[in-house]
């Protein structure tokens, strides 16, 4: 009898061969049924021993002044700061993932159960030792368990807040969740051991991450089909930016400037309890990049005009209308001169650079002036002066004439590549502060796809930035976060205490071993740590991320030539060797990989795929391709040399695989094709398979090598995007 099947099932049944078709993918269904299934069916998640991570819960019975946070309550009360109430947001939610009990939040003590009370120093009656002890710091906080209550005190707001989430992360929280995937052991009788914690005021007083270079976050479509540079981020990115600074103990966030300004990131971000501040080109945080893209000189009634000479007035005038619309929320403001767009400002030629220097501090002293006036005296008012590019230049050769307000911040940055370019020689009337990337854009340095600033370097670099006292400020770039977030984490753990991390002999070293053990597990951390050296051996500078696929892309070129009778181009004998070198390098690598996975449960193993052997596969797969190719270039005979290329196909298919198992939610399309990761970019990961395919669709009559895509942020098309975002929220629409 003939068996049938409804469209229904059958569309069912055919999903994944159409996933695959979808993504270029389909000469690999074949082989789905025999591929290896290891990686997703690992042991059960199981408590580590020795982690931070829920080492405050107690695992057996209960124990004398242990407490048993079922049946709990939150107390807050109405008049503490809204970053302490949205942290009591953030623990209710914490503790009903965990025991699937949500705390209600009230204004006061609940008779008759636990309370978990978060007051802030002087707003109410708390024990005396702990409130001692918080007595004339700054964000400093205790975390103290007595008769039935858990309090949650802060020297301040944000010290308060600290304490919920210190808790958060005792109770079996990741600070790092949203992006490692990690979920807490459920345990439906959470109870807390006897705690008696007290952390003292931060080691660097202004810390925080930029959020630069946003060009994968979801957003409307432009019509190359990437991501719209200049287009809205949904608030809901920007919160998990905040959520995971705050659970980190950062107390400052400058998110992306280049796109349409919207008041209720930085309200959210202020009301949360960070800093809101911007990159050193926003001045006064008021977008010059909106001058002519978002109708923010029309608006704000002053002409386009950048030319201090000529009409400063319009210059303040303008710089006005940010501090106008960001008065009401924490900033720090960023002062100084430079374009309308992340360049250096534009003297008239000829214009001595003492005389430069002058204009400097004219510009800074009538942006101090135009926030005193403007911002509520309820905290003095902070500036800093990031002393980039040119601005390093200019300062180094007339520092006598930089004498800017002491007030103002001097910022000190990297080389883009995480090695401080400069610090102060020593102690004199202002206060230092560093600019350090671990994510960049632009030029050779450019760092995107997965992380290559190395624990090593930070430690080293951090050991002299604190000696140096440069401790004020500390604006790290991360970019979107993900592939940044365990040197983001060292850096956060860095600024909040430097002693406990850098004053020990190996600093590095004891990072990466503490690391293996918090976030795998692992009691003999020795394994995994060896993983991460060989990872940076091979990824030790941004350039070694697609090395194989430059050398690729080279050699399929070479083919082109063959095959079409051309004139070859000489290859590199030395680039060759490394490309052979680092192979070998990478089947090392990779044993010692298969030595980690088996202890590793499935988040851990999915994790650690994302951190660390995907960025190891994104040059590995390309290099094994480009070893093919080479012997297809040896190959007299064409047929055998196209089998050759045919095959070369095969680990290129294994990366888009791989790439997919990364794009995991809320990470969807994560690696796509984007303005920074062009298809012609080396920043592409998905470069050499496109290359590939469409040589073997054309039958290597065209050449793999494309002119590089070059696009600015288009001034009518933001002039549009504007207009429209302008006119929804009028009618109240939504896109």
């Amino acid at each position: 009898m003939k068996q049938t099947i409804s469209r229904k099932n059958f569309i069912k049944g055919c999903s994944a061969t159409l996933g695959l078709m979808a993504t270029g993918l389909g000469s690999l269904q074949a082989a789905a049924p025999d591929r290896d299934t290891s990686f997703y069916q690992v042991q059960a998640q199981k408590p580590a021993e020795g982690i931070l991570r829920g080492s405050w819960v107690q695992t057996g019975l209960a124990q004398k002044g242990d407490i048993t946070l079922q049946q709990s309550a939150i107390i807050v009360a109405k008049n503490e700061h809204s970053a302490v109430h949205q942290a009591a947001l953030f623990l209710a939610a914490d503790i009903e993932k965990i025991s699937g009990y949500r705390p209600a939040i009230q204004e006061t003590v609940v008779k008759g159960i636990v309370n978990i009370v978060l007051q802030t120093a002087g707003n109410g009656n708390a024990p005396t030792a702990p409130l001692n002890r918080l007595k004339n710091k700054r964000e400093a906080f205790a975390v103290l368990s007595s008769n039935n209550t858990v309090w949650l005190l802060g020297a301040d707001f944000r010290g308060t807040a600290f304490a919920a989430y210190t808790l958060s992360e005792g109770l079996g929280i990741d600070p790092l969740y949203l992006w490692t995937g990690y979920q807490p052991l459920r345990n439906t009788n959470l109870i807390l051991k006897q705690t008696n914690f007290f952390a003292d005021s931060p080691t660097v007083k202004y810390r925080g991450f930029f959020h630069d270079d946003e060009d994968v976050l979801p957003r409307p479509f432009d019509k190359y089909g990437f991501p719209l540079r200049i287009g809205d981020v949904p608030l809901e990115w920007y919160q998990r930016y905040f959520e995971t600074a705050l659970r980190l103990k950062m107390n400052m966030t400058a998110p992306y400037v280049r796109v349409h300004r919207r008041y209720e990131v930085q309200k959210c971000a202020s009301d949360w309890g960070l800093y809101y501040t911007s990159h050193h080109y926003d001045i006064l945080l008021s977008n010059p990049f909106g001058i002519e893209r978002f109708h923010l000189a029309e608006k704000r009634g002053v002409s386009k005009e950048w030319d201090w000479f000529k009409n400063k007035e319009n210059m303040i005038s303008y710089w006005r209308g940010g501090v106008e619309e960001n008065k009401d929320i924490n900033a720090i403001w960023p002062v100084g001169l430079r374009g309308t767009d992340d360049h250096a400002y534009e003297f008239p030629k000829d214009t001595p650079e003492k005389e430069q220097a002058k204009v400097f501090r004219d510009a800074i002293d009538a942006q101090v002036k135009t926030v005193k006036e403007l911002v509520p005296a309820s905290e003095p008012a902070a500036f800093h002066f990031t002393l980039y590019t040119e601005m390093l230049e200019k300062y180094r050769k007339h520092p006598e004439d930089f004498n800017v307000p002491e007030d103002v911040i001097l910022v000190w940055p990297d080389n883009n590549d995480g090695l401080m370019r400069d610090l102060p020689n020593g102690p004199d009337k202002w206060k230092h502060g560093v600019y350090y990337h671990l994510a960049y854009f632009g030029g050779a340095p450019t760092k995107q796809g997965t992380h290559v600033i190395t624990p090593y370097r930070i430690a080293e670099q951090f050991k002299a930035i604190v000696a140096a006292g440069a401790t004020e400020f500390m604006l790290v770039n991360v970019s979107e976060m993900r592939e940044h977030i365990m040197e983001a984490r060292m850096i956060a753990d860095i600024c909040w205490n430097a002693t406990a991390v850098l004053d020990q002999k190996n600093a590095a070293e004891n990072y990466l071993q503490w690391w293996a053990r918090e976030y795998f597990g692992m009691a003999n951390p020795a394994v995994i740590t060896k993983a991460y050296q060989n990872y940076y051996e091979l990824i030790d500078s941004s350039e070694k991320t697609y090395f194989g696929a430059t050398q690729f892309e080279l050699i399929l070129d070479q083919l082109h030539r063959r095959f079409n009778k051309k004139q070859p181009a000489k290859l590199e004998p030395a680039k060759i060797a490394e490309l052979k070198g680092r192979n070998e390098k990478y089947e090392d690598a990779f044993k010692q990989i298969n030595l980690v996975l088996p202890q590793l449960n499935r988040e851990q193993r999915q994790f650690f795929f994302e951190h660390l052997e995907l960025g190891l596969r994104i040059d590995h797969r390309p290099t094994q391709a480009a070893l093919l190719l080479l012997q297809a270039l040896a190959e007299p005979n064409d047929a055998r040399a196209w089998n050759l290329i045919a095959a070369a196909m095969v680990p290129l298919e294994k990366l888009e695989v791989e790439i997919l198992r990364a794009e995991r939610p809320p990470f969807d399309k994560w690696y796509i094709p984007t303005w920074i990761r062009t298809p012609v970019s080396p920043f592409n990961i998905h470069r050499s398979y496109t290359q590939l395919r469409e040589f073997m669709a054309n039958n290597g009559t065209e050449t793999p090598i494309k002119p590089r895509m070059t696009f600015g942020h288009n001034i009518d098309g933001a002039r549009l995007w504007s207009d429209f975002i302008e006119e929804s929220a009028r009618i109240k629409a939504t896109y």
